[in-house]
């Protein structure tokens, strides 16, 4: 018997997929044009990324098979955590104030937000899913654990990648990183691309005057 034959196209449950993507994103829709909110990953990404997330945040939005697969691995996972004792997903926000006018004395006041996969006592587990090995750890996901570990009084935190050839995992002492400065910097529109590679992958880099892939192109 041919199994081929008798199979049907279906949509069932990559309609339920889509939905549950859209939700989150329509949840998010206004907070993530709100100028007063920085989030953890904005100050470890290109700083012009995040201006333009603000105009043109329809872009923002991805369905793809890579981003689903890694938020099912999140989910799985995390839920394995969740089981020996960790909190998982604990978003937070912490007010902070940053001085980026130089024309004028007065400070401003914005949020940064985050959210740390798992969590227990001092440490922090950040879950990270990638094509290949090649570059792990990554500096930009070392610095987000950082963040996490500094803005919340971590001691330790634990990176771990999950590729399709292999599950590595490595542990982080806490080091000092001024948060302060990457949240100015950030706010400035000052790092644009902050790494090489990160214009190849950016949604908007078609629109975007400092992407390095156009400028390539154009040479």
């Amino acid at each position: 018997m041919e199994y081929s034959k008798s199979a049907k196209a279906s949509t069932k449950i990559t309609s339920l997929l889509f939905k549950s993507t859209v939700v989150e994103y329509r949840q998010r829709l206004e907070e993530l044009k709100d100028p007063r909110i920085i989030y953890v990953t904005d100050l470890v990404s290109c700083s012009h990324k995040r201006e333009l997330r603000k105009t043109f945040l329809e872009l923002y939005f991805r369905f793809e098979p890579a981003m689903i697969l890694g938020e099912l691995l999140h989910r799985g996972l995390e839920e394995m955590l969740e089981e020996e004792g960790f909190k998982r997903e604990q978003e937070f926000q912490l007010p902070i104030v940053l001085d980026i006018s130089p024309t004028s004395t007065k400070e401003q006041e914005f949020i940064i937000k985050g959210r740390v996969d798992a969590i227990k006592d001092k440490t922090i587990v950040e879950i990270k899913t990638a094509r290949g090995i090649r570059g792990i750890p990554h500096p930009h996901h070392l610095l987000q654990l950082q963040i996490y570990l500094n803005l919340l009084g971590g001691e330790t935190g634990i990176l771990i990648y999950v590729t399709p050839s292999k599950i590595l995992e490595f542990e982080v002492p806490r080091e000092e990183v001024d948060v302060k400065s990457l949240a100015e910097e950030t706010v400035l529109d000052m790092r644009h691309p902050r790494w090489s590679w990160e214009c190849n992958l950016c949604p908007f880099s078609k629109i975007c005057p400092y992407s390095l892939e156009i400028m390539k192109s154009s040479e």
